[in-house]
């Protein structure tokens, strides 16, 4: 993904000449690695609109900041943050969102630059993906898929085991298919349990009759897939199949809302609106979904209290739940890119009711 990175840095140029900033200092890891490449745990980034850019870690990771960042000149040095600013000249913006009080005191020691708040200019560039983007995503979502199916395959899912001995095999599956790792702890919630949203596995045994909601994803790349699918042990009872029923009629009616220009707040209502006629609105207690990259939950939130509009290359989840307290619930969940032609589906796994 080298290529893509020095575009990204340009196209922030351009915001802070729209803000009148000589320069952004970059403290987040995740801003750092999407404007480098660089996937170490201690850096600081300064981008200048002159493009006398300058990127700093410890010695640690010299040789690996040589691979991974080989276009912009290097300090070695431990505090990072600091000695980056002490080469900031100007007007020059800080992540205000991700600087504590004391660290602020540590950067205003280091420089002479006048430094001002400029929260939220990388995650603005980040809300759109770019290609090398989707792929990583793309892949991220082929892992889980893949591996929920060789789970239900190889008949993991099955009355006498517990929820963490499905959690565990379902992560080592998603392994097994390239993922770096899990894209966060694994949802596994077996009978009643299913009716709470975020349930954690537990030592829970699986019964016959029993939904099984499965919330996961992988890592690939430093991208998350996140995917949400819920089964049945045996046949199921009839309002088994009317509350899964409902719920996809929701998640469809969600997935087609998806398109450049909607707003957020208008595709929650999409989903939303389907479960509220059929009188279940208040068993559907989150937002239909959010923004997903190199952070699991991003920008944008798709929720009642959403702001914004969609645009084309934005990745985000459309997941409606209904959840009946002692009874069970269901949650569907898929990962799409917003496009001009449609939203583009990257969990591919059925969303007819599963029976095992």
């Amino acid at each position: 993904m080298a290529e893509s990175h020095a575009p990204r840095r340009d196209a922030l140029r351009a915001l802070l000449r729209d803000r009148d900033l000589d320069a952004l200092l970059v403290v987040d890891l995740l801003n750092i690695r999407y404007l480098t490449g660089f996937t170490g745990s201690n850096a600081a980034l300064l981008v200048t609109v002159d493009g006398d850019d300058v990127f700093c870690t410890d010695g640690r990771y010299t040789t690996q900041a040589q691979r991974q960042v080989p276009d912009m000149r290097h300090v070695i040095e431990r505090a990072s943050a600091p000695a980056v600013a002490a080469e900031a000249r100007g007007r020059v913006g800080f992540e205000s969102q991700h600087v504590t009080v004391d660290g602020l005191d540590v950067l205003k020691a280091a420089t002479e630059a006048e430094l001002t708040r400029a929260p939220d200019l990388v995650e603005r560039l980040r809300l759109v993906k770019d290609e090398t983007e989707v792929d990583a995503l793309r892949m991220a979502c082929a892992a889980a898929d893949r591996a929920l199916a060789d789970l239900v395959e190889h008949g993991g899912i099955r009355p006498g085991r517990t929820e963490r001995e499905v959690a565990r095999e379902l992560e080592a599956r998603m392994l097994d298919h390239g993922a770096a790792a899990p894209s966060f702890e694994s949802i596994v919630a077996a009978g009643a349990n299913s009716a709470i949203p975020h349930h954690r596995p537990t030592d829970a045994v699986l019964q016959q009759g029993d939904f099984v909601k499965l919330d996961f994803g992988a890592l690939v790349d430093g991208y998350h897939s996140d995917m949400t699918r819920t089964l049945v042990i045996g046949e199921p009872e009839d309002w088994q199949r009317e509350l899964y029923e409902l719920v996809a009629l929701a998640q469809a009616e969600g997935r087609a809302a998806v398109r450049p220009g909607a707003e957020v707040a208008a595709v929650d209502a999409a989903a939303r609106r389907v479960i509220e006629e059929a009188g279940q609105g208040e068993f559907f207690p989150h937002g239909l979904g959010h923004g997903v990259g190199l952070r699991i939950h991003e920008a944008p939130s798709l929720a009642k209290t959403g702001d914004g509009t969609l645009a084309a290359g934005m990745a985000v989840t459309v997941e409606p739940g209904v959840y009946l307290p002692g009874r069970g619930g269901v949650r569907i969940e898929d990962t799409l890119v917003v496009r001009d032609a449609g939203p583009e589906l990257l969990t591919l796994t059925t969303k007819q009711l599963m029976v095992v």
